[in-house]
């Protein structure tokens, strides 16, 4: 498999976005490359073509998430209109995230257990929730952001105030006094 990469400055955080000739198959909050040199282990990457003529369909799709995505971080896009590639989820990580993309849209949010319940999970699985939603491969588009705790925001792998920032971009939280 091989994945094209862009960086892409955005308002909140600096992203690393890769995509194979299937869709997106990853979105990190990094911009160091570290997403890079992990998706090494899983084949081929490499930078996205500069080159309009020579651009593979992995280049064109990276180049496309990573314009939808700086324009969801400035506030003027909420849909994401973009292949994914799920090649790097399996099982019930594949079934939960499916189902947070398919049924959780821009502006809203549920909770850990909900989304057990309607990925189909035993009672009892918020917390196997929370651990998928601490290993999406395609964080802000697959929007784990939008999984909260039933007593408040729950955790968040880049930072519970980055998690705060996007639920205010996305009008679900009230912005605070000092931002």
């Amino acid at each position: 498999m091989e994945f094209a990469w862009l960086s892409v400055p955005t308002p909140l955080v600096p992203l690393t976005v890769a995509a194979t000739d299937d869709g997106l198959a990853c979105v990190s909050f990094d911009g160091s490359g570290a997403t890079v040199r992990s998706l090494a282990r899983h084949g081929g990457v490499r930078p996205a073509s500069a080159s309009d003529v020579l651009a593979s369909a992995s280049d064109v799709l990276v180049g496309a998430a990573g314009q939808q995505i700086a324009e969801w971080a400035s506030g003027r896009r909420q849909v994401f209109d973009l292949p994914i590639d799920w090649s790097l989820t399996s099982g019930p990580q594949e079934r939960v995230l499916r189902t947070l993309y398919e049924t959780v849209p821009f502006g809203t949010t549920i909770t850990y257990g909900e989304l057990a319940a309607r990925s189909g999970l035993p009672d009892g699985s918020a917390r196997l929730v929370g651990q998928i939603m601490g290993s999406n491969p395609i964080p802000v588009v697959v929007p784990c952001h939008r999984v909260l705790a039933s007593d408040g925001l729950g955790g968040y792998g880049p930072g519970i105030e980055l998690k705060r920032r996007i639920l205010v971009l996305e009008g679900v939280l009230q912005p605070s006094l000092f931002d």
